[in-house]
């Protein structure tokens, strides 16, 4: 259950999170300009033939999308100057006609590692039933849901039958299927684990679908406000009104990392049920989270993964996800105390970790080291959210 007693500490942490010895502030131009030339980055990593982002996972190729979908919609001229609209429909059509095996563990320190092998299909679909979109892990199909959900957001319906939206609708149903002991769904189809983030995924998933179809709003709807019921109450909202990472055989809160993108990926859900319900308490809720979050995550003034510096390709992607749906929150329900902490970031990591050619890597405090499509994306949507809010 979420506690709203700490609400008001956000506000009162404003000058901590401005800490990070960053002397001066750049302009929403700006921000829009240092977002071009970290996307033009990105994609030195991008595979056409594949329609993925080299050096990276599968779900984090549906979060490198879903970041430039964002993008796309803030700067429309930027993206088409980008080609993201056309980037949009190459992975759409691309990422379905390569088959990927997928394999997941728990490291000992409760850190997912995902393993990916990627097998080419033949050139052409007998039939498009989104079937690459799914796989036995329903977090990397709800991270695919919402790439499509955005994607269709940006305005781009694609070619021939690339429907966006239903594919999101295909994944959801999917989703639906993996009825949890606990409550809620599982991880995944092979490993009985009712875990945070695939169940915040799902939630995410229903009330953005709600918001976006009105003639079935209630069916979706009815299992977004059954989610949230039933999240609120499981347990893996702790004292600290963090998000461990999942629960017990027994169905307890199993006292496991409280990684940042599990404590991200509900505010951008609560928004959208927020939206969907026009009940604002729920955004009260988020920013209870958010407030944790900012204060218990972060170390001077910047988000902070607990498995940095070696938080492999999953690990690396958390950070950018939790600023990701900061930022839809901070759109919702504004708070000068977020927008300088998404603002410090963004520039902390331009100028603290970024080599140059704009590659972005894990550190946002620095000093620069090594970057891949997954810490460039999860930096980029740092910067994609100043650009919102400046």
């Amino acid at each position: 259950m979420v506690s709203s007693s700490v609400i008001g500490s956000l506000a009162s942490r404003a000058v901590f999170l401005m800490s990070s010895h960053i002397s001066s502030r750049a302009d929403s131009a700006t921000y829009a300009s240092h977002t071009v030339d970290a996307t033009n980055a990105l994609q030195t990593w991008y595979n056409r033939n594949t329609g993925l982002w080299d050096t990276t996972g599968w779900w984090n190729s549906a979060n490198c999308l879903t970041t430039l979908a964002d993008f796309a919609i803030i700067d429309p001229a930027a993206s088409d100057s980008l080609n993201i609209p056309e980037i949009i429909q190459n992975t759409y059509d691309q990422a379905q006609k390569t088959t990927v095996q997928a394999t997941k563990v728990l490291s000992p320190a409760g850190l997912p590692v995902s393993s990916y092998v990627r097998v080419s299909k033949r050139s052409e679909l007998d039939k498009r039933g989104f079937d690459n979109f799914l796989n036995d892990y329903y977090d990397d199909e709800g991270w695919w849901a919402l790439a499509m959900i955005h994607s269709y957001d940006v305005g781009v319906r694609g070619i021939g039958d690339q429907q966006y939206l239903q594919a999101a609708v295909d994944i959801f149903e999917d989703m639906k299927k993996g009825n949890s002991s606990c409550g809620g769904i599982y991880w995944s189809k092979v490993t009985p684990y009712t875990n945070a983030i695939a169940n915040e995924l799902y939630l995410s998933v229903a009330a953005s679908l709600a918001n976006r179809i009105p003639s079935r709003k209630d069916y979706f709807l009815d299992t977004a406000k059954t989610q949230w019921n039933w999240f609120k109450n499981s347990g893996m909202i702790n004292g600290d009104n963090l998000i461990n990472d999942g629960l017990t055989d027994d169905c307890k809160n199993n006292g496991m990392q409280t990684w940042t993108y599990n404590q991200g990926v509900i505010l951008g859900g609560l928004v959208e049920l927020s939206t969907a319900t026009g009940d604002r308490s729920l955004l009260t809720q988020a920013q209870t989270i958010a407030s944790a979050a900012i204060t218990k995550l972060s170390k001077d003034g910047i988000l902070f993964e607990g498995c940095e510096p070696n938080c492999g390709s999953d690990g690396s992607q958390f950070k950018g996800i939790f600023m990701r749906n900061l930022h839809y929150l901070q759109k919702a329900a504004p708070m000068d105390a977020v927008k300088n902490f998404l603002l410090n970031n963004a520039d902390t990591i331009w100028a603290k970790n970024r080599n140059d050619q704009n590659q972005l890597g894990g550190a946002w405090l620095g000093p620069f080291s090594n970057a891949t499509a997954g810490t460039q994306s999860s930096a980029l949507d740092v910067l994609v959210a100043a650009v919102g809010v400046a």
